[in-house]
């Protein structure tokens, strides 16, 4: 009964699961029609060209869901997929040719039975394939198209502004704009205006009376916060500043945006006057957030300033930005109430103009300014020094790229072009604003950092801001790529892109693999670091190997652990070696060819650590230098020379070539001391001296004993030779020193005397050398 109650269940089970995938079947055959459909709808729009902006923004969105489903699709059943290969691999080729012996049957048909699942599952990801390749095209050619629209409408002329003949027509239309926006009625509200005004007062009145109190007073109640919060404790006097400085335009902002909404309550105004109200107050906040900006990188205090100006060229470069936040919110207010109307086509130029014509005015004073930074004066601080200078250069290409705007804006709005006029200075003028408030908020992590670690305004020179900086630029790259034109399925495309990757071989490598490929080799380097230092604290101290061998093996160790730990990672991210092959190829004829220096180096340098002619510590001679080895790596050796220089040496040298080493194996070492004394000395008496003296250092060994040897009779001194062997070689000069100190004292006192070098000089002929009266002098011409 048992028995057969599971073969029940067996089979509603595979009834059930058949069900499943046939309904997943008609699911997925029901998308399929559906994405057919819109291939073919899409298709047909391209070629034909026809269809607004926004119908093919629409086909884009939709292709663009289908594709990231196919993509998911071609991953499907990877690892089963993979695991069929290497069955069918571990079975072998079938026997080919008349001679070749028969194929066990059973190894046939398992063959054969793998080979199609494999087909089986290789269909829909075929399909899949050939899908994300059709709908990818699609999309690019959407793309193109829209592209090719954008530059079109860049090109497009418009009537020039300086004809006298349009300015009439600019102003009527400008005064009907505003005509309607004030006859305009609320919606709904044509008969109870009044009563709805009634009704709203009080909430309008607090609005109003909140805004004006925050714009009024904003300033100083944000001054009195930070103050307070000062004394409750905090260090940081560059945070405080920042926080006041905020404070000071988000107050007043909100106070701007109630007083809007005050307006927009009173419900006296139509549609479009709301609407410009609002637009206004968000205006007005950009406008402050833009002085904000210009008030922390051009700041009245010299050690706030970003850039270090002189005071009048900062306070003028303030001025300038301020005008053009003001001509910016009159450009937007007059193309709200131009838009209230009917306006003909002359009129946005004619209006648009003036205010073009100051913003660039103002621009291009701003960029003569910016072209003339130079670097700050500093200190002894490379890393200062250099900062400075890349800041000075990219400082003084804004200021060349901002004259060439403000020259270039004009001119094409004078000539008709319009849409290319706005194209360039706005979206200039917001990127100098983006750029400020990177190097604004970069400031502020700076302080915070300084004020964490306690080093104060150092902290700014520090590494750490820097890399939040770069983090920052990172962040705001798709705004500047917005602001200049850029549209948001461009962006996401990208990143679509990045999402998937890029293809070597046949592998795919995604930033989920480079992730994975990170977590694991820095878990495995951390893992690596951590054993050895158990090794060199606990482990090894506590062995009898020398501590050469001990920095031999934890070096070792540390290069095995980061190879099997970038080889894990590039095996748990999934990436298959066997598609580098031909990469790997072309690497080894490199190495062959132009790294052949550098292989024999590395091949060097383990035959150092596993060989150890010579460890860290060891007193070496090699190619003239002369010093300690401080640190074996595997391309090279630092010596560290008795003037306290490091000497970097191939390891290649120190294998092929000849290396002397004072303290190999152990630090005995001897010492030579020739000493001169003057003809006639009792030699055996001076025997005995340097014999005595040698005895009595300390560091002298007693065995094998000191000898004193009478060397020559040398040209001017009997020439002996003190020769002694040192328990530490290390020691040498210092021995030498006081064994010169002691000879000279003990020779004084007994009396030798130690010659120096003297020389007579014998003349044959001294009359020659004795000046001779001429005969018949003449007389010498004088220079003149």
């Amino acid at each position: 009964m048992a028995r057969l109650l599971r073969i029940a269940a067996l089979c509603l089970a595979a009834l059930w699961l058949a069900a499943g995938a046939a309904l997943a079947q008609e699911t997925l055959s029901e998308e399929l029609e559906r994405w057919e459909t819109l291939a073919k709808r899409a298709e047909a729009a391209v070629d034909l060209g026809q269809g607004s902006d926004e119908v093919f923004e629409a086909l884009r969105q939709s292709i663009a869901r289908y594709r990231a489903d196919f993509n998911s699709a071609r991953e499907a059943n990877s690892g089963r997929i993979s695991t069929l290969r290497e069955q069918i691999a571990a079975l072998g080729a079938p026997p080919e040719g008349e001679n070749a012996p028969p194929e066990d049957p059973e190894v046939s048909a398992r063959r054969d039975e793998l080979t199609q699942q494999l087909n089986a599952l290789l269909a829909p990801v075929q399909k899949a394939e050939a899908e994300f390749v059709r709908a990818d095209a699609l999309i690019r050619e959407i793309d193109q198209i829209l592209r090719d629209r954008q530059a079109d409408q860049l090109l497009e002329i418009s009537p020039s502004p300086l004809n006298p003949v349009h300015w009439p027509g600019a102003l009527r239309d400008l005064v009907s704009g505003a005509e309607l926006i004030w006859t305009e009625q609320p919606e709904g509200a044509e008969d109870e205006a009044g009563d709805d005004f009634r009704s709203s007062l009080p909430l309008v009145i607090g609005l109003t009376a909140f805004g004006l109190l925050l714009i009024l007073r904003g300033r100083r109640w944000s001054q009195r916060l930070v103050s307070h919060m000062q004394k409750l404790g905090g260090r940081g006097v560059g945070i405080w500043r920042f926080l006041v400085s905020l404070l000071r335009i988000i107050l007043p902002f909100v106070g701007l945006v109630s007083l809007a909404l005050a307006a927009v309550a009173t419900n006296l105004f139509g549609p479009k006057g709301d609407e410009i109200i609002l637009t206004l107050a968000f205006v007005g906040g950009i406008m402050l957030g833009v002085r904000w900006v210009a008030e922390r990188v051009f700041s009245r205090d010299d050690d706030e300033a970003l850039l270090l100006l002189p005071a009048g060229q900062r306070s003028e470069v303030r001025f300038y930005a301020y005008l053009i936040t003001v001509m910016i919110i009159s450009a937007e207010l007059v193309t709200l109430v131009l838009e209230a109307g009917y306006p003909e086509k002359a009129s946005r130029p004619v209006l648009l103009f003036p205010f073009f014509l100051v913003s660039s005015l103002a621009l291009l004073r701003i960029g003569l300014i910016l072209r003339r930074f130079t670097d700050p004066p500093s200190e002894d601080n490379t890393l200062a020094e250099v900062r400075a200078t890349t800041l000075s250069r990219v400082v003084r290409i804004l200021g060349t790229a901002g004259i060439m705007v403000a020259l270039a804006a004009p001119v094409l709005m004078a000539a008709g072009y319009l849409n290319a006029a706005t194209a360039i200075l706005p979206p200039f003028i917001m990127t100098l604003v983006i750029l400020g408030l990177v190097m604004t908020l970069q400031r502020f992590s700076a302080d915070v950092y300084g004020a964490i670690t306690g080093q104060g305004a150092e902290a700014r020179d520090a590494l750490m801001p820097v890399i939040f900086g770069m983090i920052l630029l990172i962040l705001v790259a798709p705004a500047l790529a917005l602001i200049w034109g850029a549209r948001v399925t461009e962006l996401t495309e990208l990143w679509a892109a990045f999402g998937r990757g890029f293809a070597i071989g046949d592998t795919r490598i995604s930033p989920a693999d480079f992730l994975a490929f990170a977590v694991i080799f820095a878990i495995g380097y951390v893992l690596t670091r951590l054993l050895q230092s158990a090794l060199r604290t606990n482990v090894l101290p506590k062995t009898r190997i020398d501590v050469g061998g001990q920095n031999a093996i934890v070096s070792g160790l540390g290069y095995v652990g980061i190879f099997l730990a970038a080889l894990a990672a590039i095996t748990g991210a999934g990436i298959d070696l066997s598609s580098l092959a031909i990469v790997a190829g072309a690497l080894s004829v490199g190495i062959g060819f132009g790294l052949q220096n550098i292989v024999s180096n590395f091949v060097s340098g383990i035959i150092l650590l596993i060989e150890r002619p010579i460890s860290e510590g060891d007193w070496i001679e090699v190619g003239g230098q002369m010093g300690y080895v401080r640190d074996i790596s595997v391309r090279s050796t630092r010596i560290e020379t008795f003037d306290r220089t490091d000497v970097i040496v191939p390891n290649a040298d120190l294998v092929s070539g000849t290396v002397t080493n004072y303290t190999r194996g152990n630090t005995i070492g001897r010492l030579i001391v020739p000493v001169g004394v003057a003809y006639g000395t009792d030699t055996k008496k001076v025997d005995a001296i340097l014999r005595e003296i040698a005895e009595a250092q300390p560091m002298v060994l007693a065995n094998p004993k000191s000898n004193v040897f009478f060397l020559n009779f040398g040209a001017d001194a009997l020439e002996f030779e003190i020769r002694c062997f040192l328990r530490d070689v290390n020691w040498i000069m210092i021995v030498k020193n006081d064994i010169n100190h002691a000879i000279a004292e003990r020779f004084a006192k007994e009396g030798i005397e130690i010659p120096f070098a003297q020389r007579d000089i014998w003349l044959r002929n001294p009359e020659v050398l004795r000046e001779q009266p001429k005969e018949n002098p003449q007389p010498q011409e004088s220079e003149t």
